[in-house]
């Protein structure tokens, strides 16, 4: 049996990028249409976590842009989950801090929504600009609860938007699911079975039926609540307090959940990264827990999603120090392990039986692809 014993032994070893640090800035975004300012709280990848330092001198490239709302009387600090899982991965995140009142307007919001994506696109271009040269044409537009109806409502009032995305959506005033009936951009709707708040089916699942996307996907958290999208808040937890049931998971498993779904997806489509959308459809094909639906397959000229597989076997799984791969052919197989953000943690080429030493990974999610005769297949494991 070959074995893979430590990352520097191995020849086809890709060496996993390094997370970039959390720069952030407040800018005053000048709506001159509406004569509004809107205030709006930007972290994006840097080489230091500091205030209003440049944007990383590691690399040269543009990042993609979110721009994201904020649920019904929270704030940005509310988010920090997001931007301290997607920042470090190469993404600028846009909050506006407007419409944090008992009485917002979902419609300024949305367009407030939308003005961060125009605005922070100009900056691009703008020579005495933190952002010059460093924002991707490649964005989405997000939101949780409130923030996600009103992410929903944006896509109207700017052509520059092309993803959404949105976390346990909320109904607004105008009607988001009426709204959705007119949206073609790509989708990725995210829901909670445990929301008491605004549960699936009068809100969530109603938006994804009526989107018009050519490729919309649906993720339902089992055991998930409301709340739990974002970091601890008061005023949500409130509300999340006077309604039933309540969360069979923790934050943390939550956030794991939603994380190890939403890289994939932003990576495939703001990134381009059709390895990314592979991964993405082998997490959503194995995953036996939570609810999933789509319209579409992600990299959909990939052959994958089989377990049961024809030609190789894969033990054990749940793994801990070791993989097992078995062919069943007695002929050469190329294999690569990736994490569930899509870095190669290793690849190479095998005959008959392969195991590789696994002791130095953290526990998790993983992909294992295998070609073998020019049929792919990638499958899920799980580290304890």
């Amino acid at each position: 049996m070959k074995k893979v014993f430590l990352l520097w032994f191995l020849g086809g070893m890709t060496v996993l990028a390094q997370p970039f640090q959390i720069g952030r800035t407040t800018l005053n975004l000048f709506d001159s249409t509406r004569n509004r300012t809107i205030a709006t709280e930007v972290f994006y990848p840097a080489d230091s976590n500091a205030s209003n330092v440049p944007v990383t001198s590691s690399t040269t490239d543009a990042f993609p842009l979110l721009s994201f709302g904020h649920g019904f009387v929270m704030t940005f600090e509310a988010y920090e989950n997001f931007w301290e899982e997607l920042v470090p991965q190469g993404y600028i995140i846009a909050f506006p801090k407007t419409e944090g009142s008992f009485s917002p307007s979902h419609t300024n919001f949305a367009k407030d929504l939308a003005f961060v994506i125009e605005a922070m696109n100009g900056l691009n271009t703008d020579l005495s600009s933190l952002f010059f040269s460093r924002i991707s044409p490649k964005n989405a537009v997000m939101g949780h609860s409130m923030g996600g109806g009103c992410a929903l409502l944006s896509v109207q009032y700017s052509s520059q938007i092309n993803h959404v995305v949105t976390f346990a959506a909320a109904e607004t005033n105008p009607s988001a699911i009426g709204t959705s009936s007119s949206i073609v951009l790509p989708t990725f709707t995210i829901a909670g079975i445990n929301d008491c708040v605004t549960p699936p089916a009068t809100n969530q699942l109603l938006i994804y039926n009526a989107l018009q996307s050519s490729c919309k996907n649906y993720l339902g958290i089992t055991g998930a609540s409301h709340c739990q999208m974002a970091d601890f808040n008061f005023f949500c937890s409130v509300g999340d307090g006077t309604c039933s049931p309540s969360p069979t998971i923790t934050r943390d498993e939550q956030h794991q959940i939603i994380f190890s779904y939403l890289n994939l997806w932003l990576d495939y489509y703001l990134k381009e990264s059709c390895v990314s959308g592979e991964l993405f459809e082998a997490l959503k094909g194995n995953d036996e827990t939570n609810v999933t639906n789509s319209n579409c397959q992600l990299c959909e000229n990939l052959s994958l999603l089989n377990t049961n597989t024809s030609f190789f076997e894969v033990s054990p799984n749940p793994f801990n120090d070791f993989i097992n791969v078995k062919s069943k052919n007695d002929t050469f197989f190329t294999y690569s392990l990736f994490d569930v953000k899509a870095n190669k943690i290793f690849d190479g080429k095998a005959k008959d039986d392969l195991q590789l030493e696994t002791s130095f990974l953290s526990g998790g999610i993983y992909f294992l692809t295998v070609t073998q005769n020019q049929q792919k297949k990638t499958i899920k494991l799980i580290k304890h």
